[in-house]
């Protein structure tokens, strides 16, 4: 038999990482491209990680650069299966004590649209974008992240395909909504082994009644925002919104709180703060049903729309009727508040996809979308960084004796990668004023594509901002 072609290393740590992954790819052209792609969306650069700027070539003249052409044969039509590297990388992530998961950490459901021109683009259509604000063209990715207070990773990410890409439309066997991919993700990422306290998400997934069923008939405990002004049946005089609920709470200010309790709601960047939480009751729900409201707020006298949440969970309250019989432990209000919290630290702004069933039109490839960061609510991340040179400058797109080297450190300032308990890697990234926080580079999620036009590669890529 053959043996297999040595590959050029990956410099320092990152080709320990890399070489975990060397036997889902048969061919050496395909581990050399998995290394420079990791390389590339390593490399500082002061635009989104498209094609050229993971090769650090020209936007446009450099589309032709060899180091860019490799790249997109590797994404576009080496064959090889992103769900098994994207297997390989939860089996990472599940092996290593840093990243481990474990029964108090949160499972945080959302989605995140980029705006698209055209309709050429896989799964684009006229819809809602979160990140805008705004209906428009685009593409939304549905994705689970897990989360505690020390690290945070993506888990799974599919898009939305809308249902005009479907010959049935709705009606087609194909179609499923972002609710019903929300809720697939969840029960799956339960059964590959990440545990968690409880599933979180905001008041788009919240709000429906018929995924927090869903969520329940499989088992899963849930943690979900409401808007404030959702309403439900109730008596003439009863509550009708979660925001009539908790006004009927009794509050007498900090020393005599009367229904309110006070929590402490710790921010992504250590500082702590004193809100106040309490259980209300909602129609057929309460602190003894099988759905509870809490109500969370910085001041319960004036309910500040940008400080208060109102939480529907089926995690009963101690000492409650329910807790014996329980699928779940029981979660106090203090509890209840750190799963929701944990959620905020999060900002899904992962980026779209491909390598999927559904192709663009008129063109035989499927388009990919720009390259974004998980970061927390709580802390700007600041991408001032300088051009680099290409990735590979050698004649011929060869690379030269330091290629992947001198792409992660440009201008010369001996930036080492570092190696962390579980295999995890320290990289300086040179950002605002000159600071050098250090990221913390755990695992990559790689939902692999191709672009059209050198198409914009779409990656979930964790970072830990070591701040």
């Amino acid at each position: 038999m053959t043996g297999r072609r040595p590959c050029p290393a990956a410099p320092g740590p990152l080709e320990g990482y890399a070489a975990r992954f060397d036997d889902l790819f048969t061919r050496v052209a395909q581990r050399r491209g998995f290394r420079e792609y990791l390389a590339g969306l390593l490399a500082p650069r002061d635009r989104n990680k498209t094609l050229t700027a993971l090769a650090g070539a020209e936007p446009v003249a450099g589309a032709q650069h060899p180091a860019v052409q490799r790249l997109q044969f590797f994404l576009s039509e080496s064959r090889w299966d992103p769900e098994a590297v994207n297997a390989r990388r939860r089996e990472l992530l599940l092996a290593d004590p840093a990243t481990a998961p474990h029964g108090g950490g949160v499972l945080v459901i959302d989605d995140s649209g980029d705006r698209k021109d055209g309709t050429q683009t896989a799964h684009v259509g006229h819809q809602w974008l979160g990140r805008y604000g705004k209906t428009d063209n685009g593409v939304v990715t549905v994705t689970t992240v897990w989360a505690d207070e020390r690290v945070y990773y993506p888990v799974d990410a599919v898009p939305y395909t809308p249902a005009r890409h479907f010959a049935k439309g709705k009606s087609d066997p194909g179609f499923r909504t972002k609710l019903a991919i929300g809720a697939a993700l969840a029960v799956q990422a339960s059964a590959a082994g990440f545990t968690f306290r409880a599933v979180a998400a905001d008041s788009a997934y919240g709000d429906q009644d018929g995924f927090r069923a869903e969520l329940a008939e499989a088992g899963l405990p849930f943690v979900m925002a409401l808007k404030p002004r959702r309403g439900t049946w109730a008596y003439g005089p009863d509550a009708h919104t979660p925001v009539d609920a908790a006004r009927t709470l009794a509050w007498g200010g900090p020393e005599d709180p009367g229904d309110w309790q006070p929590v402490t709601r710790t921010f992504r960047d250590g500082h702590e703060e004193t809100w106040w939480a309490a259980d209300a009751r909602l129609g057929w729900w309460g602190p003894d049903e099988a759905r509870r409201l809490v109500a969370a707020t910085a001041d319960p006298g004036t309910l500040p729309a940008k400080a208060t949440w109102y939480l529907v969970t089926n995690l009963p309250r101690p000492g409650s009727p329910r807790e014996a019989d329980s699928l779940y432990p029981a979660a106090g209000l203090a509890e209840i508040t750190r799963i929701y919290g944990i959620r905020h630290w999060t900002e899904m702004v992962f980026t779209q996809l491909a390598k999927r069933a559904v192709r663009p039109l008129g063109g035989g490839r499927e388009h990919v979308a720009d390259l974004d960061l998980v970061v927390g609510d709580d802390h700007a991340v600041d991408e001032q960084f300088g051009e680099e040179p290409p990735l590979l400058e050698g004649g011929g797109g060869e690379p030269g004796p330091d290629g992947l080297a001198e792409a992660l450190d440009p201008l010369g300032r001996g930036l080492e990668f570092e190696p962390l308990p579980g295999g995890g890697i320290q990289l300086p990234l040179l950002g605002e004023q000159g600071r050098m926080p250090a990221v913390q580079v755990l695992a990559f999620a790689l939902e692999l594509g191709q672009g059209d036009d050198l198409g914009e590669v779409g990656v979930q890529q964790a970072l830990l901002l070591a701040v």
